[in-house]
């Protein structure tokens, strides 16, 4: 430690004619040169550093303001999506209720008209049924009728002479003569 100050007071005591030299103390002449150095990068270099400093923060501050103007976007965004999110939702709730709706008000149509063919073909079973009977009473009562009349015109012509035969017909004549004679 010495030998550095007895350089910073060896400086101040040179002699205006002396002669030229080179300081062999090498401590004395590093801390020089650094002091030297140190100096002139801080008088010349604290400009650029300086400016090199601002620059790196408008860049850090400019990265930053974007940043947040992306993350406004974004959140503007999100808010968006979640609007048509809650919009679809409810579109959909608005749809399903439809729905259900709409499937029980056509299974009550489709159960009605149902009901209502099965009715209308329980009623067209019964007219035919009916029909059915009605025709096959007709048939039975025709036939019964011819055999009636059959075993009938067998019963007469078998009991019916030609003399019961003409009297038949003169007491015919004779009733109708009389009906005559009455609306006359």
């Amino acid at each position: 430690m010495k030998n550095v100050t007895d350089s910073f007071v060896s400086l101040g005591h040179w002699p205006s004619a002396g002669s030229f030299g080179f300081n062999t103390d090498i401590f004395s002449t590093n801390l020089i040169n650094l002091s030297v150095v140190l100096g002139v990068l801080i008088f010349f270099g604290k400009g650029v550093l300086s400016d090199l400093l601002d620059n790196r923060k408008r860049r850090i501050l400019n990265t930053i303001r974007n940043s947040e103007e992306l993350r406004g976007g974004a959140i503007e965004q999100l808010e968006k999506a979640r609007a048509r999110l809650r919009k679809v939702e409810m579109e959909a709730e608005q749809y399903r209720v439809n729905g259900y709706s709409e499937i029980e008000r056509e299974k009550l149509n489709l159960i009605n008209s149902t009901s209502k063919t099965l009715e209308q073909l329980e009623n067209y079973k019964n007219e035919t049924i009916q029909f059915e009977q009605q025709r096959a009473i007709n048939q039975v009562r025709q036939r019964v009728f011819q055999q009636a009349l059959r075993g009938a015109l067998g019963t007469l012509n078998s009991c019916l002479n030609n003399e019961l035969h003409l009297r038949t017909i003169s007491a015919n004549i004779g009733r109708l003569g009389s009906m005559e004679e009455i609306t006359d």
